[in-house]
């Protein structure tokens, strides 16, 4: 039997926009709020620095050529201004709150990163004059040399820097990006911070970008604890990884700073860990069309990487695709060039992101691996399956074709009568030569 295209959505009735003076209420208040708070905890800090003996200091051998350039104070005290700009000239009472919520994660999670494992800069700067021996007084007045990776000041121009580029164009686009990296450069050129704080303030920022996206749900709303043993046995791998990544990173720092790297891999898995807890696909902030935001590109490379490297070796000798019937075909996760010989891709891999380059039409209903799909998933693979074959070929897809994919199809078979069982449909896929795994849910006779 055939399966009708789900019928269009109803168009939502447009929200009402938010007056301007309602959004820059809302921007005060998070100020009133920051600001203290910023201020009293970083001092905080710093006292509680000062006050031991044990502070020692991250710090590479070549960070000793580094210039002392006095005016780049400049850029360096700019972002403060950025700070309050970005949150008062907003467009939705919304993104103020997500901007200032992306802020306080960042002060959060540093000032408890300067409590707990406190650095000490080992620079001395020169004596300054003029504008910048003004700014270096009011500086060093409030900031002692502690309080150094993460660097908050780093964080927060991630943050600043990803709220504008989506706002700027043309010339401004680029006098912008210039002006952030001079801003970054100088947290070096002032000799403010040791060259470890950039990459753990950068990774700390693209984390507060992650954690309160732009657009789309949080990645903690609707949290809700798994009871299905399989996935909870998914969530504690996941966290085991991620525990050992970062014991690597502290135990390897006593060695070399550069095992810090190990930093970036233990979010990641510690975020994928949380997906199977309970929050699902949403941490992949993966939309419609195969794409994610950059934070989640960042944040969740490690863990990206590791799934292609598994899907090559699970797949590499095998066929990318095999044909089932009438125009839909079943495969591992394509490269460009291979989508773009199909007229749809349905993707249903929540990990991987759509590789650029395509130009086929893409559908993506992400699931997660080695998990059973979502019956309200399953509801709507189907008819997608039959709408996008009006526009030519369709690849069904995962991440290695063996078990997402092949239980969509496998429903695709039974509910559009070209097999009158799931079991006849897991044998139809089977004969391919491809290892195919269906939930039990699948496999029962229809």
């Amino acid at each position: 039997m055939a399966v009708p295209a789900a019928d269009p959505a109803p168009i939502a009735a447009e929200r009402p926009k938010d007056r301007f003076s309602a959004i820059l209420l809302r921007a005060a208040l998070w100020l009133v709020l920051l600001a203290p708070l910023f201020y009293s905890t970083y001092g905080f800090a710093n006292w509680l620095a000062s006050r031991r003996d044990d502070v020692g200091s991250i710090v590479f051998a070549w960070e000793r050529d580094i210039p002392f350039m006095a005016w780049t104070i400049v850029p360096y005290w700019s972002i403060n201004l950025f700070y309050g700009l970005s949150l008062l000239l907003n467009d939705t009472k919304n993104g103020v709150d997500r901007l200032a919520g992306r802020y306080l994660t960042a002060q959060l999670v540093a000032v408890s990163c300067f409590i707990l494992f406190p650095l000490q800069a080992t620079f001395v700067r020169p004596e300054t004059s003029g504008l910048p021996g003004f700014l270096f007084a009011v500086l060093g007045g409030f900031d002692k040399p502690f309080n150094q990776a993460p660097s908050l000041h780093i964080a927060l121009l991630v943050i600043i820097w990803d709220h504008w580029r989506q706002r700027l164009s043309g010339i401004t686009g680029v006098v912008w990006h210039i002006w952030c990296f001079l801003i970054g450069a100088s947290v070096l050129t002032t000799w403010q911070h040791h060259f470890i704080d950039i990459p753990t303030g950068a990774l700390l920022g693209f984390f507060a970008l992650w954690l309160f996206p732009a657009k789309g749900e949080l990645p903690f709303s609707g949290f809700r604890l798994t009871t299905d043993p399989k996935v909870r046995r998914l969530a504690r791998f996941y966290a085991l990884g991620a525990a050992l990544a970062l014991a690597g990173a502290a135990l390897g720092a006593l060695a070399s700073p550069v095992a810090l790297i190990l930093l970036w891999p233990a979010l990641a898995l510690a975020i994928v860990a949380f997906a199977y807890a309970g929050a699902g696909v949403k941490v992949f902030q993966k939309a419609a069309d195969g794409t994610a935001p950059l934070a989640s590109r960042i944040v969740l490379w490690p863990y990206r990487l590791g799934a292609r490297i598994n899907q090559w070796a699970w797949t590499r000798k095998l066929p990318a695709h095999v044909a089932v019937t009438d125009g839909v075909f079943l495969g591992r996760f394509p490269t460009a060039r291979e989508a773009n010989s199909f007229g749809t891709v349905i993707d249903l891999a929540a990990e991987l992101e759509r590789p650029r380059g395509t130009s086929c039409r893409w559908t993506s209903l992400a699931m997660l691996d080695l998990v059973a799909p979502p019956a309200d998933r399953l509801a709507e693979a189907v008819p997608a399956i039959e709408a996008a074959r009006r526009h030519g070929t369709v690849l069904v897809c995962c991440a290695l074709g063996f078990q997402r994919s092949a239980g969509v199809v496998a429903e695709w078979l039974v509910a559009t009568g070209r097999s009158h069982t799931a079991a006849q449909a897991r044998k139809v896929l089977a004969a391919f030569g491809r290892p195919v795994h269906i939930h039990a849910r699948v496999d029962e006779p229809a």
